[in-house]
Formats: C-alpha cells, structure tokens, sequence
C-alpha cells in the first residue's frame, strides 16, 4: 500500500494534510535533516575562522557554496542521506558523509573534509537542530496562529462591548455581563500566555560528547572552545544559529528550555479549551448562530441541524496537543547519567504536538468567523431574569445601613420566579431615599452591566 492522505497513520499527514502546509517544512524530518545540514556547515565555516593554522579561513566561494547547501537544501537531498543512512545505521553520520559527499571535485573543501563533524558529538547536532526547528515551529506557527485567534477576539469584544448577556455563574442565572466583555476576558489571558510563549529562550550546546569540551582541548589544548562554540551558538543565522548558549550539559542538552516552552503552549492551549467549550454552550443556548455554508450537511437523518463542529474539532485537537506537550514536558528534562536515547524518539514528535495545536488554531477561527450574535434570545434570557436585580438593590440598602439587606432580598428572590413588577414594588416598599429608588426602578437586567463595555473596549 502506497503512503498517500488516506493511508497515513495519522490524520495530520492525512485528513488535515493541506491545512499544516506551513510546519511540514520545518518540523518534518527533512526539516530536521536541513537543520542538521545548517549547524553542520555553521561550525565547519567558523572553525575555518578559528586561527588554526590546519585550517585556513575558507574563500568567499567556497562560503557561499556552503551556505547554498543549506538554502538550497531538498527532498531529494533528504532522500540522498537517508540512503546513506541504510548503510551507517546512523543518521547525523549519515549527515556528515553527504556534507563530504558534496566536497567532490572542489579541492580547497575535499582537503579539509575532515573538519566537518570536527569534534562534535551527534548530540550536538540534533540539540541545536532542534532548537531551530522549535524557534522556527513558535514564532511562524504557533504564535502567530494564536495571534489571529487573539485578533478575532479582540473584533468581537470591541463590537459586541455593550451587548448585554446573562452570566452564568454554576449554571445558575447570575450579575449581567456584555458578550464583548466576556470576548475581552480571553484576550487578556491569551495576551499573557502568548508573551509566556514568545519569552521562553531557545538553548543550544556544542560542547562534545559529555559537555566538557574533553575532544576538543584534545586537539588543541590551548583554544577557548568554550568562547568559540557559544560564537557559533549566538552568532545570528546564516553564520551562526543565532540561538542562547548553553554552556552546562551532559552529552545532552537539558531539554529544560522545552518544557518551559511545552508547558507555556498547553497553557494557551488550555485557556482555548475553555473559550471553546464556552462557546459551544453560547450556541446550545441560542446565543450565537452559525453562518451557513451552501452544501454542508450537520447530520445524516436530522436536516435541521447546524452543528458547531469547528469548536468541538478545535477541543479534540487541543486535547491531543496537550496530551503530547505535557508528556514531552515530564519526559525530555529525564535522562539517565549522562545519556539515554529514551529522548530521541519522543523528540520525533515535536511536529505532531505542534500539528494538532496548529490544528485547533485554524479550526477554533474558522468557528469563531462564522458566529453571528443572536440578540433577541440574549434580550429574552434577560428579560426572564429579574431576581438578578436582587444584587445591586441588596447593596444599596447596605450603603443607607438598612439591616439584614442581603436577607429581605434573599427571602424574596431566592429560587423564585421575579416578575418586573414584583420587583419594582418591593423597590417601592425600600426605607431609602427617594432619588435612589427611581435609580432602582429605572434598572434593568439589561442595563445593570457594570463596567462591562468599558473593559470589553478597552483591550
């Protein structure tokens, strides 16, 4: 059976395959391949920068053949170092022979061959590869993912800011809010995950097999290995990886830095789960309406139905991605002594973490797009509400001192059914002053929104 969208394993190589076009080309593993390519030909580059005399700076040239190894970089060259691979059973092996591969017939490169891979342990390949695969995966996937969806959300809360809309606080009838406010709670806490996100500092080290530099000051005993490797680290790219040096290790980066990040896209990722299903319960009360779309069909025996199936894939696929970060996150940072491989093929699955996040992002805006606000049920559930007036008029008897307020109120109010006119003769009946009562008496549950639309504007 041939690999095609209907026959891959998972259905982000499959079902959604057009939709993760973006993160295929950095978190793939020809993406990886690539960026073992780029770290290679960085450290081959600068050590020809190092003074040795066994290794003169390399010609303008040869440079930018190097550096267009890189750029140039494809499927068939993947494919060309996986053949290799068959034979070395070794991958970053495999990368650094068809690095040499490449030398053929270009003297000034075929006679330093050796200094590619030069002292390097394959960890210090694959750690910094992978740190730009992350870097790249956050800042062109992820982020900006979340930012659309922080986007529309700001556009629903500054358009539906004076919208009233009954709260509900338990599932129980509770203190009005507007929808636009309610939009603008999300976009503040999205705010903060996504500095969370963009704030994590992407590590790399390439200081050999145990992280002491021990093959390096074999050779020359005298360099600062440890100021070099930290140039090439921090250099910005093309010349370097432009990534925060790590400088203390065993054979393997931490993985410290990832767990940080993990935890702070689950954490993002939990705040939509929560939009998400809120949502899902506006539509279920007839609050929001869904945009029609010609030819979709929301079930096969009921015609009525418009489901707000976009919620619910962006839930599923959000749980996925949390499932797969929060084990990355407890998983990657544990390494027995100095090294186990029980990290390797767990980091495989950066992409798929990643892809189901992306996932939920395109599916929760593409939800979130064809919302259409329904005021009239919004303006019916209030207008059903009026023991929500007991709040404000139980705390302006407390301002004028009237005894055992919250009491009366309670007595009147509590699991009972409040018409506005029984509410409006009890205001009548109040021991409190006469401007106060005509206050009362010109609120509604419609009207009693706090500073909800001023907040909802304000983000």
């Amino acid at each position: 059976m041939s690999l095609s969208t209907l026959t891959a394993l998972s259905p982000l190589d499959g079902r959604y395959a057009a939709k993760l076009a973006a993160l295929r080309p950095i978190m793939s593993e020809h993406g990886y391949m690539q960026r073992r390519v780029q770290v290679e030909v960085a450290w081959f580059i600068a050590l020809s920068d190092a003074g040795f005399a066994e290794f003169k700076p390399l010609s303008p040239g040869a440079r930018t053949y190097l550096l267009g190894l890189v750029k140039n970089f494809s499927e068939a060259d993947s494919r060309a170092i996986k053949d290799i691979e068959k034979t070395t059973n070794h991958d970053v092996k495999a990368v650094e022979y068809w690095i040499k591969s490449k030398f053929e017939a270009r003297p000034e490169l075929e006679k330093v061959a050796e200094f590619v891979h030069f002292a390097c342990t394959s960890e210090d390949i694959n750690n910094t590869s992978h740190a730009l695969q992350l870097r790249a995966g956050r800042d062109q996937v992820i982020l900006p993912g979340l930012d659309r969806v922080v986007l529309k959300l700001r556009e629903l809360a500054h358009q539906h800011a004076a919208v009233p809309m009954l709260s509900r606080t338990h599932g129980q009838t509770a203190s009005p809010t507007t929808v636009g406010k309610e939009m603008a709670n999300v976009v503040v806490r999205l705010q903060a995950a996504c500095a969370a996100i963009a704030n994590v500092k992407i590590l790399g080290k390439m200081n050999g097999a145990v992280g002491n530099y021990n093959a390096h000051l074999s050779a020359w005993p005298d360099f600062d290995w440890e100021a070099f490797s930290r140039k090439v680290v921090e250099t910005p790219e093309p010349l370097g990886l432009g990534l925060h040096f790590q400088p203390y290790s065993t054979q393997i980066e931490s993985h410290d830095y990832m767990a940080e990040l993990f935890d702070a896209v689950a954490r993002a990722n939990t705040i939509l789960i929560d939009l998400a299903r809120d949502i899902w319960g506006y539509v279920s009360l007839g609050y929001f309406k869904q945009r029609l779309k010609a030819g979709e069909i929301g079930s096969s025996t009921m015609p009525h139905k418009v489901n707000p199936i976009d919620f619910e894939n962006a839930e599923g696929n959000l749980g996925l991605a949390n499932a797969l970060l929060h084990h990355l996150s407890e998983k990657l940072p544990i390494s027995r002594w100095q090294r186990d491989l029980t990290d390797s093929t767990v980091l495989r699955n950066l992409g798929v973490a990643f892809g189901y996040a992306a996932l939920a992002y395109q599916s929760l805006l593409t939800g979130l797009e064809k919302l259409e606000l329904n005021e009239e049920a919004l303006a019916r559930d209030l207008d059903a509400a009026w023991e929500v007036l007991a709040e404000p008029i139980q705390t302006v008897l407390r301002r004028f001192g009237v005894q055992g307020a919250y009491e009366k109120l309670k007595e009147v109010t509590r699991g009972k059914t409040v018409t506005p006119a029984a509410m409006q003769e009890l205001i009548h009946s109040l021991a409190i002053p006469e401007a106060e009562k005509n206050r009362l008496l010109a609120m509604t549950p419609a009207s009693y929104i706090g500073k909800a639309a001023e907040l909802a504007r304000r983000v």
